[in-house]
């Protein structure tokens, strides 16, 4: 009986946060050890169909950028980064354009259709629902930047209840250009502003943001994040993922949430838990 009255008082704990969160759009950026491990592949694909039953509408942007760069070197094509960034060479985004669109999309797609999650899969240049043009005049290639996101495309599938998963290739200019290779966490807080989502979750290989004990920070304000990359406390990779989260805000999305995609069910402990497991960010 007495786990039984735990098992109620989890639900009951649940309820205030699926009441506040009934008929939004949330954002999920899926990355990381999530999309590769089958048990958390599992957990993730579980968490999407619970956030569809209880009236939240998921919007799933990927990336995939391990994949791309596994099958680059299998077929001999050469792999640049600069400045952190991919340097994407016309026959790169080609190779891209098939990992991302062809090949992972589909498969989460599978997954969540097999889990009796409606899903349906795109990439930005469906419907031209994202536009983008050469990142930093073309230092990086085919590596790009929206310029345009088409949100009736994502709104449409949402409506017709099905959940969108977005692969982050853009349309470039003219009939003959092969499109754009987009940085999957900047893809993810443009579409969630184009669709004016209430929330937006990184999953990452990491707790969240730490301080310098160590510690996992529960909350933080946009002003407190500048002031922890100035004094190095956040520092190396989790910097791009804090700056993500910032323009998010700036674009008018509520809050932000880096947390643990290592963690099974790590969406459903951030979303609806009085503790959640992640950083939030908020203005």
């Amino acid at each position: 009986m007495k786990r039984k009255i735990e098992i109620v008082q989890t639900l009951l704990d649940s309820l205030p946060f699926i009441k506040k969160f009934y008929g939004d759009t949330i954002v999920i950026k899926y990355g990381g050890s999530a999309q590769i491990n089958p048990a958390l592949k599992e957990s993730f694909a579980i968490d999407i169909l619970m956030l569809t039953m209880i009236g939240i509408k998921p919007v799933i942007v990927h990336g995939g950028g391990k994949k791309i760069t596994e099958l680059l070197a299998k077929l001999k094509i050469e792999t640049e980064f600069r400045d952190g960034v991919r340097v994407t060479s016309e026959k790169a985004i080609k190779i891209a354009e098939m990992v991302l669109s062809g090949d992972i999309n589909k498969e989460i797609v599978h997954m969540l259709n097999e889990h009796s999650a409606k899903a349906i899969g795109i990439s930005g240049k469906d419907g031209e629902f994202l536009k983008a043009k050469a990142k930093d005049g073309g230092k990086f290639g085919f590596t790009g930047e929206i310029t345009e996101v088409n949100a009736e495309v994502v709104n449409n599938l949402i409506n017709e209840r099905f959940v969108p998963v977005i692969a982050p290739i853009a349309s470039g200019e003219g009939v003959n250009h092969p499109g754009f290779n987009i940085n999957a966490d900047t893809a993810a807080c443009e579409v969630a502003a184009a669709v004016k989502a209430r929330r937006i979750l990184f999953l990452t290989d990491t707790p969240g943001v730490l301080d310098n004990d160590k510690k996992l920070l529960n909350s933080l304000s946009k002003d407190e994040v500048k002031e922890l990359i100035k004094d190095g406390t956040i520092n190396g990779g989790m910097i791009p993922k804090v700056e993500a989260a910032l323009y998010a805000v700036d674009k008018g999305v509520e809050k932000a949430h880096i947390i643990d995609g290592r963690v099974e069910h790590s969406i459903l402990l951030e979303l609806l838990t009085s503790d959640g497991i992640g950083t939030e960010i908020k203005a």
